[in-house]
């Protein structure tokens, strides 16, 4: 019990490293809340920082993910043999793959709600990429492809991380019963609360999509002259 406390903890103290506004007041001297959407997350870095800011605060979000589930998760965890089964509601589920899910789960709900920035954080998605690359990595590379293909076809960044996150629990299910891949049940459950937990958090996002007001990204250079506040993603 000591250990499953000590991991959620510190995977959420490591979520909870608000990437983006620390290196905007780093190095650019700028606090990304008062510009662009406000959300200090990737994409509005990318959108007022430039591609070279956005990709290190990328790089430092999927990080957090990856090293919450696939190194904290593993503290007092190594017991050398093979660990036993949790049983949840009657099914069966792998510690080591539950450990892990609680552990990246806790980072990306840091990520969220940040105790270093009042508990307003990004939207969690490349945390959660990170997280996943940590546990089952063929879907999480599928979901990748999705979010990539739509961010090139609509210039949403916002619509290709919902389709994206949705799409993700769906590969997981087709590798599990339409490949026989070893797929863990906790997987499966926990990643679709994650993932419809994103996709709440893109509220505004979607109501700006239904209402055709959303911004495209438009390019990935530095938003000279325009860091103002505005109603983007």
């Amino acid at each position: 019990m000591i250990s499953f406390v000590v991991i959620v903890v510190l995977s959420y103290l490591l979520g909870s490293i608000p990437t983006s506004v620390w290196v905007g007041r780093l190095f650019k001297g700028v606090d990304i809340r008062e510009h662009g959407s406000g959300n200090p997350g990737a994409t509005n870095t990318f959108r007022i920082l430039g591609w070279k800011a956005g990709a290190v605060v990328s790089l430092i979000d999927l990080a957090k993910g990856f090293t919450a589930a696939f190194y904290i998760s593993q503290i007092g965890y190594h017991t050398g043999g093979v660990l036993p089964e949790i049983v949840v509601l009657g099914v069966e589920w792998e510690t080591d793959v539950f450990m892990r899910l609680i552990a990246g789960a806790s980072a990306v709900g840091g990520h969220m709600y940040p105790l270093f920035a009042k508990f307003k954080g990004g939207k969690g998605v490349i945390t959660a990429a990170g997280m996943l690359y940590g546990i089952e990595p063929i879907s999480i590379t599928l979901a990748i492809a999705i979010f990539a293909i739509v961010l090139f076809s609509s210039r949403y960044v916002s619509l290709a991380s919902i389709t994206a996150t949705f799409s993700y629990p769906i590969f997981l299910l087709v590798l599990k019963y339409g490949f026989d891949l070893p797929i863990d049940g906790s997987l499966i459950v926990i990643s679709a609360v994650v993932a419809a937990t994103i996709i709440i958090k893109h509220h505004s996002n979607i109501r700006r999509l239904i209402q055709g007001n959303e911004n495209r990204i438009q390019s990935f250079k530095p938003a000279k002259g325009r860091l103002n506040k505005e109603q983007t993603s």
